[in-house]
C-alpha cells in the first residue's frame, strides 16, 4: 500500500488539538514524549506501515501507534434507516524532539 494511501486526512478536533500541545517529561518509570496526533486511516493499515507513513510524509521520529477500528452509525433519513461509513483512527505518538505544524 502506498504511504499516501495509507493515511487519508488528519483528525482536527479539541481533543486532538489539546494532545499534540501536551509532551510528557521523562519520569522514573516512563520515557518522555511529545504530542500525540490523530490521523484517520486506511481500514487494511497496520501500525508498522502507519509509522513508516507518518515518518516520511512529515519527517518526523515516531515512538508509538495506537489504532481502533470505528463502526458506522444507524441513521435514518425520512422513512429509511441507513448506516454511515465504518473507518480507522490512529493515534500517533512522536519523540519529544519533533512536531507536526498542522494543528
Amino acid at each position: 500500500m502506498d504511504i499516501y494511501h495509507t493515511i487519508i486526512r488528519p483528525l482536527v478536533t479539541e481533543k486532538g488539538t489539546h494532545q499534540s500541545h501536551v509532551s510528557h517529561e521523562e519520569t522514573n518509570t516512563r520515557p518522555a514524549r511529545g504530542g500525540a496526533y490523530t490521523f484517520e486511516v486506511h481500514p487494511k493499515a497496520s501500525k508498522p506501515q502507519i509509522r513508516q507513513a507518518v515518518e516520511k510524509i512529515y519527517n518526523v521520529r515516531v515512538q508509538s501507534v495506537r489504532t481502533s477500528n470505528r463502526q458506522g452509525k444507524r441513521r435514518r433519513y425520512r422513512m429509511t434507516i441507513g448506516k454511515t461509513r465504518g473507518w480507522k483512527k490512529a493515534v500517533v505518538v512522536l519523540d519529544p524532539k519533533y512536531h507536526i505544524d498542522l494543528f
